[in-house]
């Protein structure tokens, strides 16, 4: 049921603090991540984006190799471009994109400005999730890009908490 005078009409988007995004973290957690886990992740990523319209290109990959891959409608090789370049910044800090951009920000800087990594290659924004199996650590990344870059960061995280979950 829809109350008016408690459900604003439309919610500016809040952008989540440092602490929120570590806390993502540290809870969406693999016991193992398997061929087979990369396929039903990236099917159910696309699913979800297919059922928003989301013009998405949708990427995981494990120890440098690419398990899943898939352009939807209105996607471009541009995002697929974004995608490595934030896959990047996973891979070289252990984090989400989204995270290491908040973190620069936190600090009253920028990615660009103070992480000495060539924008070219590497882009702290959000969309891309590092995929860490307990007691082991990060082993790759599952990476949306094609929506705003918080909504990206907050498809990838649904779906992994949707999977996780099961």
């Amino acid at each position: 049921m829809h109350h008016p005078q408690i459900t604003p009409r439309s919610t500016p988007e809040l952008t989540p603090s440092v602490e929120e995004l570590e806390k993502q973290e540290r809870r969406l957690v693999f016991r193992q991540f398997t061929y087979d886990d990369a396929w039903a992740l990236g099917s159910l990523l696309v699913e979800m984006a297919r059922e928003r319209q989301a013009p998405v290109a949708v990427d995981i990959h494990r120890g440098g190799q690419q398990l899943f891959h898939a352009a939807l409608p209105g996607s471009t090789p541009d995002n697929d471009a974004w995608i490595a370049r934030k896959r990047r910044v996973v891979e070289r800090y252990g984090a989400a994109s989204y995270l290491v951009g908040a973190r620069f920000r936190a600090k009253g800087t920028t990615f660009e400005e103070s992480s000495r990594l060539d924008p070219d290659t590497h882009a702290a924004h959000g969309g891309s999730f590092p995929i860490t199996v307990e007691n082991v650590g990060v082993i790759g990344s599952v990476t949306v890009s094609g929506l705003p870059q918080l909504q990206d960061h907050r498809l990838v995280v649904e779906a992994l908490e949707r999977f996780l979950d099961r």
